[in-house]
């Protein structure tokens, strides 16, 4: 599906029917392309991992609408609420940890549950659709360049024919979500505030400087 500023809704509810049968989709984000799927399901998840070629010990984080929705699957601390304060939505990711009983889907094998609010119209209403998480990750092969438009990355995940036959779509994938090329945006910038003390796991579109400014300001 190509998405429009006037379509974002009928995108929307599409992508939450593919999710809730347990399909993949490629959709933009506010900084790249990613791949999504019920971020609960073992099932749906391993195909994530199966389509990145992502070792499983890797993990992979999801979208939500609101710090709501988060507090039922993990620990959201005054150190998280301030920083969504003055991030979300927007290019952050939050690792948090998770709480007892969250043990399916991306919460599999790991004690932490990591959250994206963007600051992106289709995502937060495919949150509110789905009515719950859903994977946000690169839409590449592991390792390799996580592409800006749909015809690259779908050739690079398996389609080497998406240029000449446009209903094709990559190994995989249930629904594309086109918005066109992306322009150059750095990733979001992840958080880890699953332990004693905070730690910034990777610098993105928002400068270590300014997150560390909003920790102090709450010690």
């Amino acid at each position: 599906m190509k998405l429009s500023g006037t379509d974002v809704e009928e995108c929307a509810a599409r992508a939450a029917a593919v999710l809730r049968a347990g399909g993949i989709i490629l959709y933009p984000t506010d900084t790249l392309y990613g791949l999504g799927s019920d971020a609960l399901s073992d099932e749906a998840v391993a195909k994530v991992y199966a389509l990145k070629r992502r070792e499983e010990g890797k993990p992979v984080h999801c979208i939500v609408p609101d710090l709501k929705m988060a507090e039922q699957y993990a620990e959201v601390t005054p150190t998280a609420r301030a920083l969504a304060r003055a991030y979300m939505p927007g290019a952050l990711t939050l690792i948090l940890k998770k709480k007892d009983g969250i043990a399916t889907g991306v919460a599999r094998g790991f004690e932490t549950f990591g959250i994206r609010i963007p600051d992106n119209a289709f995502c937060l209403a495919l949150a509110l659709k789905f009515g719950k998480p859903y994977t946000t990750t690169s839409a590449n092969v592991s390792g390799q360049k996580s592409e800006r438009d749909v015809a690259t990355i779908l050739q690079q995940l398996g389609d080497n024919h998406y240029a000449s036959v446009l209903q094709k779509t990559a190994i995989g994938i249930d629904l594309v979500i086109d918005a066109g090329e992306l322009p150059e945006r750095q990733p979001s910038t992840v958080v880890n505030l699953s332990g004693e003390e905070p730690v910034i796991l990777r610098e993105g579109a928002i400068p270590n400087s300014e997150i560390w400014n909003v920790i102090r300001s709450e010690a």
